[in-house]
This record gives structure tokens, C-alpha cells and sequence, in this order.
């Protein structure tokens, strides 16, 4: 057992690291295994060497993203420990750079782990990027900041947002209304995301103007979309000709972003999924970005990353699916 001291210049930070009722303490301390006291302006951390070590390196980082105006919670906490206990701790202060846009009621959209920072550095320098990773990794929320972004400051002319309707062919024709009405429900998602953006009365204004269009893929045959910013969602439900169709739409001045979870498809299990398939095909081609999010990046309640984590663990463990293959039937019918 060791005891380290951490000297403080600005007590500010400490209370903002410390969090309300020291709960982000009580996340150091449970997940290194620790103890942490604040006496006279110096912190005093106790334990093994190594989470010793680790917390200071932790609450440094901690500091460091206090001292810049960044807003830590648990989520922060967590991420920023398994940072240390990977040796990432030089790289903690990535994640407080760039601010991608400011939503209706002024909150700063920005990367909040280091995948998710090289998700958008690769959307920005890219045509096409295709991001997959599971829920709650920022994917399309992340992929819509970006487009307001540009569309704001005039890059792209139009904001084109987009995914399957997977079950077009089945239980849309029993609910009430026209074909819009009917797939409004598949793209509930991308509506949200541009509401917290630009607001419900802006949004509908540049809807009415036509500079943001919200639609099913299946609109999107036979175009051709210049000076766009296209966003296609869900794109772990496309077939492998959707795919190579919405590829197709694209272009001069236009940005794509393809996102998905390939843990999640609804397809048929005897079709191929157009995202898996495009990430073998277009691994390797020039001003193609290929990111893959993992639980790590999940910026949701952190029950969500234990669940992730599960299925995850679930998944390698569990026994290969036995089939069942007749025999060949022989001479009268019999096996």
C-alpha cells in the first residue's frame, strides 16, 4: 500500500472533477480499487501501486478537461480510467477539441471519446465515410452535427437524410395514412436528431424549402445528388443492390456517411447485408473511411455499455447453431 499526493492550484476543478456529493470520486475509487481524500488544497490517494498510479494519472486528466471548460460526468470518468489502464493517457486531451456545432438551445455538440473524434476527423476529410459500431456510440447523432455544420456554413446546399424501411413489403400497409405517414415511423430517428439541431420551426422552414429532405432509400433511385451532404442510416438493412445504389447517387460537392450496427440486422436470414458486404468491397479505396465503434464508445447510460458488453461476451461463448440435414431419401421413399 502507497499514498500519493496531488497538489491543486484551483479548487474549482477539484469540485467539477469531484462531481455532485463526490460521485465521480466514488467511480475512481470503486473502479481502481482506492482512496481518496482532500486535505488542505491536496488530493491523497491510497491503495496498490498500480491503481495508485492510475487514479492520479485519471484525475490529471480530469483536471485537465476541468481546466478547459469541458463538463465531467460519470460517462467521462469511466472512459477516461480505461484511457489510463490502456495507456492512453496522452491522448485524454483529444477528446476536448473542436466543437462540431451548437444545437437550438446552444449545447456544443462535440466528440466525447477518442473513436468518436476519429469518426468525425474521418467524415471531414473524407467523400465517403461509413461508421459501424453498436447503439449508443453517436453514429447518426454524431453524422447530422456534421451536416448542419456544413450546411451552415454554406459547404453543402442540401441535407439529405435516409434509411430502409425493412418491412415496407409486410406491416407498413396497416398503418393509417399515405406512404409518407407510413415510413415516418422509420425515420422518427433522423427527425429528433435535426429538431435538437436546428430547432422544430427551422427544420420545418428548410423542409418546406426543400434544402433538407428526410426520405426512405427507396426515393432515391435514378438521382443524382450534387452539393449534398447524405446521410444513410440504418444501413446494416440494406441489400446488397441498395447498397451499391445509394453509392451510386453521389455527386460532385457531396459528402456521404453510411452508418450501422451489424449486430442488429432485421433482414432475411437468406439476404446479404449491403453493409457488411460494402465494408469487404471498399476496404482500401481511396477517400473511403471505413471507423468501427466499439462499447468503449458508447456515450448512453452506462447500463447500455454493460448490456453491449454482454451480448458481446454471449456471443463468443455460445455453442455453434447445429443444423439439421435430412438424409437422402433411398429407393421407396425410405432414409
Amino acid at each position: 500500500m502507497i499514498e500519493k499526493t496531488i497538489n491543486v492550484e484551483r479548487m474549482e476543478n477539484v469540485i467539477s472533477v469531484f462531481g455532485s456529493f463526490d460521485q465521480n470520486l466514488r467511480i475512481i475509487e470503486t473502479e481502481l480499487g482506492v482512496s481518496i481524500t482532500n486535505r488542505d488544497g491536496a488530493l491523497k490517494i491510497g491503495g496498490e501501486a498500480e491503481s495508485v498510479m492510475h487514479a492520479e494519472k485519471a484525475i490529471d486528466g480530469l483536471l485537465g478537461l476541468a481546466a478547459r471548460g469541458e463538463a465531467i460526468d460519470g460517462q467521462n470518468v469511466r472512459y477516461i480510467i480505461k484511457m489510463v489502464q490502456a495507456g492512453q493517457e496522452d491522448r485524454i486531451g483529444d477528446i476536448a477539441q473542436g466543437v462540431l456545432c451548437v444545437t437550438a438551445k446552444g449545447r456544443p455538440v462535440k466528440p466525447k471519446t477518442i473513436g468518436q473524434k476519429t469518426y468525425v476527423d474521418a467524415i471531414k476529410n473524407n467523400t465517403v465515410t461509413l461508421g459501424i459500431g453498436p447503439a449508443g456510440t453517436g453514429k447518426t447523432y454524431l453524422a447530422v452535427a456534421c451536416a448542419v455544420a456544413a450546411f451552415r456554413e454554406k459547404r453543402v446546399e442540401r441535407i439529405v437524410l435516409t434509411r430502409p424501411a425493412v418491412e415496407a413489403g409486410e406491416r407498413l400497409g396497416f398503418l393509417p395514412g399515405d406512404l409518407q405517414s407510413k415510413v415516418d415511423p422509420y425515420l422518427r430517428p433522423l427527425y429528433d436528431a435535426l429538431f435538437d439541431m436546428l430547432g422544430a420551426d427551422s427544420f420545418q422552414k428548410y423542409m418546406e424549402r426543400g434544402d433538407i429532405e428526410v426520405a426512405p432509400l427507396a426515393y432515391m433511385r435514378g438521382r443524382t445528388l450534387d452539393d449534398s451532404f447524405i446521410i444513410l442510416d440504418e444501413a446494416q438493412n440494406t441489400s446488397r443492390e441498395q447498397m451499391k445504389m445509394f453509392l451510386t447517387r453521389l455527386g460532385f460537392g457531396s459528402t456521404a456517411v453510411i452508418t450501422g450496427d451489424v449486430t442488429q440486422i432485421d433482414l432475411p436470414a437468406d439476404k446479404v447485408s449491403g453493409l457488411k458486404e460494402a465494408m469487404r468491397v471498399l476496404e482500401g479505396v481511396e477517400d473511403i473511411a471505413i471507423c468501427r465503434l466499439t462499447g468503449a464508445d458508447v456515450v448512453r447510460h452506462v447500463i447500455v455499455q454493460r448490456i453491449i458488453e454482454a451480448y458481446e461476451r454471449y456471443a463468443k461463448d455460445k455453442p455453434p447453431v447445429k443444423t439439421y440435414k435430412p438424409r437422402p431419401k433411398g429407393p421407396g421413399g425410405r432414409r
